[in-house]
């Protein structure tokens, strides 16, 4: 089985059949390279000051950025493409009342790096996932070529359907392949690593992952995204973040929605982005709660 490719113009029903079939796809320069460099900009300062060689797993030549949501204003923009969300929207709701943002990183992989283990990501929660669904879908936005010389992750196509403890041949693997701005998708129970980087310069990506509303996230968005930063955010986006409650119960704050409780807004205005959101949950044009 080989990874396939869509066009920017494809519809997140089209990814979605891809999934179903691959357990990953890649959409062809969907993210603007000027985005991409802004994003590039604001993390930089981060980067250096990251530690490289932490273990195996992290890589010794690698260096890793986190809490993207509350460092990059371009991040924040990248964290609502239509499309991603779309997608994660008919994988995860299904399976939840509302999906989040929960885990956010960018990777410079760099020259002399060796290939990183394959793994799954949804190996985090120690239980079985939901019958016929997911835990979460992956994204890795292209912040540079992806080349198989320079470390492109690596995909095990299909392996959503494969037995748990089912071990990948080589020939199995692909490398993800695609240029800036491009993205690639997958299952969170799809088998992947960073590749051996055998080229001159790092190889840079944005690892974006959405999950259900009702696990823990990996990553906590509401410290690294705190309360008085939140409070300028789309709601959407307030959202994503955890800054919502999840069914009746879940998430509240003194018997109050956060929103209501942290972040200021009435009662009135998130039951009207409520309403708004039951239209159409896939819309991420919910610029204000009105």
């Amino acid at each position: 089985m080989r990874l396939e490719y869509l066009d920017p113009g494809a519809s997140a029903e089209d990814v979605c059949e891809v999934l179903a079939r691959c357990g990953a796809a890649i959409v062809r320069d969907l993210a603007p390279v000027s985005l991409i460099d802004d994003l590039l900009g604001e993390t930089q300062p981060y980067f250096d000051a990251a530690p490289r060689g932490q273990d195996e797993f992290r890589g010794y030549r690698t260096r890793r950025v986190g809490a993207l949501a509350g460092r990059s204003a371009s991040f924040r923009a990248l964290a609502l493409s239509p499309l991603a969300l779309g997608v994660a929207e008919i994988v995860l709701r299904p399976f939840c009342a509302r999906i989040q943002l929960t885990y956010t990183q960018a990777i410079r992989l760099g020259p002399g790096e060796s290939a990183q283990p394959l793994h799954r990501d949804d190996e985090v929660y120690p239980m079985t996932k939901p019958q016929g669904g997911e835990w979460a879908i992956i994204l890795m936005w292209a912040a540079s070529d992806f080349s198989a010389e320079n470390g492109a992750t690596r995909v095990v196509p299909g392996s959503h359907l494969w037995p748990r403890d089912r071990v990948a041949r080589s020939d199995e693997t692909m490398p993800a392949i695609m240029s800036r701005g491009s993205l690639l998708v997958h299952y969170g129970s799809v088998l992947h690593g960073g590749g051996a980087n055998a080229a001159s310069e790092d190889r840079v990506g944005v690892s974006v992952n959405y999950g259900l509303g009702w696990v823990r996230q990996i990553e906590n968005q509401c410290l690294a995204v705190p309360p008085e930063l939140a409070r300028t955010l789309p709601p959407r986006l307030q959202d994503l973040l955890g800054y919502a409650v999840h069914g009746r119960l879940l998430g509240e704050v003194g018997l109050e929605d956060p929103r209501v409780a942290v972040l200021g807004a009435s009662l009135d205005e998130v039951r009207a982005y409520e309403e708004a959101r039951q239209t159409d949950v896939r819309r991420t044009t919910l610029s204000g709660y009105a």
